[in-house]
């Protein structure tokens, strides 16, 4: 790693004064705004109980989620990882499906399907011959169990790749010395997955924590946090929605330094290779089983998604009674693609989702550089500014964003963008800065630093150094970081519908007031458009990756 030069201060300088001016100016500015005019707002919070019942229905949802999650992921991830079985590759596949449909996409998608008037709940109603609906998918159990469909993929994406990781000699190795399956599951295999289980427990709970689209579509008359900001913002109470996202940001945070400890006070390496073992299972009934419950689970996972394409072609304002929609037409794609009101939604996701990935891929390039190959005093700093945005909910980041870019203030660093189209692409570039920078020091940190050095050594000039030795070496990552930054910033729900204005509402917000205007099929219609544009990415990816391979 290279010592500090003028150069290397010449690259943090601007980047650090962005990361300070972008991530910490709007959030300090929102926990100064929580003591104008002393303890007022917070003696305001602690009054209330409709604040009192967020705060613990934000924890409680959070906590149960991230439960739901582990009941759901874990047994998941042992299944397809420990086991052989016919269709496990298919299966594994689907499994993964819910990652790609957008949160709010997600959110509609059991609505239509088991919503009061949703195909599933019809149905049920129908073939039991009731008056009223079986149930209704409101309060706190709903939300978690969207949540749990949505967010269990962190848990079998980290468990299963934690058990990929995992060397089989020591679990035969304890099966030798005459340890029961039990007693090797609790202290062989599972102290080993605890990094793996611990991680993907902590960001369902941040997503949960932060959630919005789901508390604010089922949550029935349960109030959360990320839902209550927005009220007390429409209601111009600004001094209590301050100490509701300065609350709300204070709960990820004191997460990420629970996990932080309990990292250091249990941690177990194995030294081995790693190599995964599975059991072929040759049971003729259990495969039957298998194949049944596989079955079933492919058929849950995939629901959603045929729900909202069938959705997508029914005609609007004629589903009311009946299970299905009764008609089917083509009219809600066409009028998106010849209306140009309907348009605009779409090209303003794009658009801004693009401007804000490329945003992060050079900033989050330079700060991974600093991070990895260079030395120097604010390093650790740097490192705390990039991953600063990961412990702030979306919500809490937007309300910084309103409260500080409202006026012209150039002496203070204020200019206004609230009102304009740049305010969205910024809070985008800021959600997703933890994404890009992680990924681009990943592959970083895979380079050798004397390799800068020599081509330094040989005459080569900086800019020739970069282009040919450090951007090759971070081109995966960036990669990668930029195709998950594109996708989350393309459907992005939370941090919009603060800020959004009717000129620059992006799809999620359009797809909003659709479900309001009871316009199912042009809602579907757009959420569709949205996971084709979300393939559309990863195809795009995929390919200039393979191109530079």
């Amino acid at each position: 790693m290279r010592r500090p030069t003028t150069g290397t201060w010449l690259l943090a300088v601007p980047v650090l004064a962005l990361l300070l001016w972008s991530v910490v100016y709007p959030n300090a500015a929102v926990i100064f705004g929580s003591f104008e005019g002393g303890l007022a707002h917070w003696r305001e919070f602690l009054a209330s109980p409709a604040d009192r019942e967020a705060l613990n229905s934000t924890l409680i949802i959070s906590v149960a989620s991230v439960f739901a999650a582990l009941i759901i992921g874990v047994p998941l991830a042992f299944l397809l990882t420990r086991f052989e079985f016919p269709g496990r590759r298919a299966l594994r596949i689907v499994a993964t499906l819910p990652a790609a449909l957008p949160p709010l996409v997600g959110v509609i998608a059991f609505l239509f399907l088991y919503g009061e008037s949703g195909v599933v709940t019809r149905g049920v109603q129908n073939l039991l011959g009731m008056d009223e609906s079986p149930w209704r998918l409101t309060g706190i159990w709903a939300i978690v169990f969207v949540h749990a469909y949505t967010m269990y993929v962190f848990v079998f994406l980290f468990v299963s790749a934690g058990l990929e990781r995992f060397d089989s000699s020591l679990d035969e190795a304890a099966a030798g010395l005459g340890a029961s399956p039990r007693h090797r599951l609790r202290r062989v295999t599972l102290p080993l997955l605890l990094p793996a289980i611990a991680g993907s427990m902590l960001l369902v709970f941040m997503n949960s924590l932060g959630s919005f689209s789901a508390p604010y579509v089922f949550g029935g008359g349960i109030r959360v946090l990320s839902t209550q900001i927005l009220a007390s913002k429409l209601n111009g109470a600004m001094g209590l929605a301050y100490v509701e996202t300065t609350v709300l940001a204070l709960s990820a945070i004191a997460a990420l330094a629970l996990f932080r400890v309990l990292q250091r006070k249990r941690r177990v390496v194995s030294t081995g290779k790693g190599s995964v073992t599975r059991r072929v299972i040759r049971s003729r009934s259990l495969q039957v089983l298998l194949a049944v419950a596989g079955a079933g689970i492919v058929i849950a996972l995939i629901l959603p998604h045929l729900m909202v394409i069938l959705v997508s072609f029914a005609r609007d304002g004629v589903w009311t009674t009946q299970v299905l929609p009764p008609e089917y037409t083509l009219e809600n794609y066409r009028r998106l693609a010849t209306d140009a009101q309907l348009w605009r939604p779409i090209s303003n996701s794009v658009v801004m989702a693009l401007i804000a990935t490329a945003a992060n891929i050079v900033v989050c390039f330079v700060a991974a550089y600093l991070l990895v190959l260079r030395r120097f005093s604010a390093r650790p700093l740097l490192g705390l500014l990039v991953a600063l945005p990961w412990a702030i909910p979306a919500t809490a980041i937007a309300l910084g964003l309103a409260a500080t870019f409202n006026v012209n203030d150039l002496s203070t660093g204020r200019i206004v963008l609230v009102g304009t189209f740049w305010i969205l692409p910024l809070a985008y570039f800021i959600r997703n800065i933890p994404l890009v920078a992680t990924a681009a020091e990943s592959s970083l940190r895979q380079l050798d630093p004397a390799l800068e050095d020599a081509a330094r050594g040989l005459g080569a000039s900086w800019w020739l150094t970069m282009r040919k030795v450090v951007i090759p070496a971070a081109r995966p990552g960036l990669i990668a970081g930029g195709l998950l930054a594109a996708v989350t910033a393309v459907g992005e729900f939370v941090a919009s519908i603060v800020l959004y204005t009717h000129a620059n509402r992006p799809i999620s917000i359009e797809i909003l007031a659709q479900l309001r205007a009871l316009a199912f099929g042009t809602a579907a219609a757009y959420s569709v458009l949205l996971i084709l544009l979300v393939l559309a990415m990863a195809i795009g990816a995929r390919t200039v990756e393979e191109q530079y391979a």
